[in-house]
């Protein structure tokens, strides 16, 4: 592991995020266990730099994101924020630094080139959740919790609501935020926010092969469509249309694809030269 992939959380003298490259795959596991891998500020930024530098890296093709210990994510770290409290204004500031470097990483995630895939078990919760519903894909094992339970001790999860309600349907993702009750794993897969849910001794086996899986296809094209997958998300219908067409065209323009459809015709392997 390159020693400029490494923050140190201050709390343990351990690198806070692992980073591991299998191939085209680079899996990011976060190392905080005795916090449940709570969001700390270190945190945050292990994973902002890692975002930034895949950003770069075509010949990485798929992202794993898991967590070290017992749990996935506990959300963000509550004696970090306490302590913010003790500024002069109550810690107003430093909550809306922390909450905009939250959602920088979260938005992060959505935008880089590569799909990213949640490995969930333990627990998933507040912001952890947020985390998964940021991921584009989600395997979880099938005793995992899900939650968004901030309003348990009085903090509505405003910002995890942002992702999860853009996973899930409405009144579900409402009841979720308002009761603060979890959902096991089968019943986040039928809500739509993890792709599936295995047993705890396949979860590792389950969430690689689904990475191969992804990364074995032309990568230039996974990113193109990753990229028009949330653009045309945020626009009417009629515009949708109008620039997925131009999406197409600019696919059916490289040499690989046209390469592609070949192979498939002559059925035999695409010799892609990505």
């Amino acid at each position: 592991m390159d020693g400029t992939e490494k923050l140190n959380d201050a709390a343990q003298d351990a690198p806070i995020l692992l980073v591991e490259d299998r191939g085209a795959v680079r899996c990011l596991t976060m190392n905080r266990p005795k916090a449940l891998n709570a969001l700390s500020d270190d945190m945050l930024a292990a994973l902002q730099a890692q975002i930034d530098a895949l950003s770069q890296r075509q010949d990485i093709r798929v992202v794993i994101l898991k967590g070290a210990g017992k749990a996935f994510c506990a959300g963000h770290d509550l004696k970090e924020m306490q302590a913010g409290r003790q500024a002069g204004d109550g810690g107003a500031a430093y909550f809306a630094d922390l909450f905009e470097r939250c959602a920088k990483v979260m938005t992060g995630l959505t935008r880089l080139p590569q799909p990213v895939i949640a490995q969930v078990h333990g627990i998933a919760t507040a912001a952890g959740c947020q985390l998964v519903a940021s991921c584009d894909l989600a395997v979880a094992a099938e005793d995992t919790k899900f939650g968004v339970n901030g309003v348990n001790i009085g903090l509505f999860c405003s910002t995890p609501m942002v992702a999860l309600s853009r996973n899930i349907g409405t009144k579900q993702a409402f009841e979720m935020l308002v009761t603060g009750a979890f959902r096991t794993a089968p019943q986040a897969q039928e809500l739509g926010l993890i792709n599936r849910s295995v047993p705890t001794e396949n979860l590792d086996r389950a969430t690689q092969d689904l990475a191969e899986t992804v990364a074995g296809k032309l990568g230039a094209a996974v990113r193109i469509g990753k990229e028009a997958f949330y653009k045309q998300g945020e626009m009417t219908l009629e515009q949708a249309y109008a620039y997925t067409c131009e999406v197409m065209v600019e696919n059916l323009m490289w040499r690989d694809t046209e390469e592609g459809m070949a192979a498939f015709i002559e059925k035999r392997p695409p010799d892609w030269q990505e």
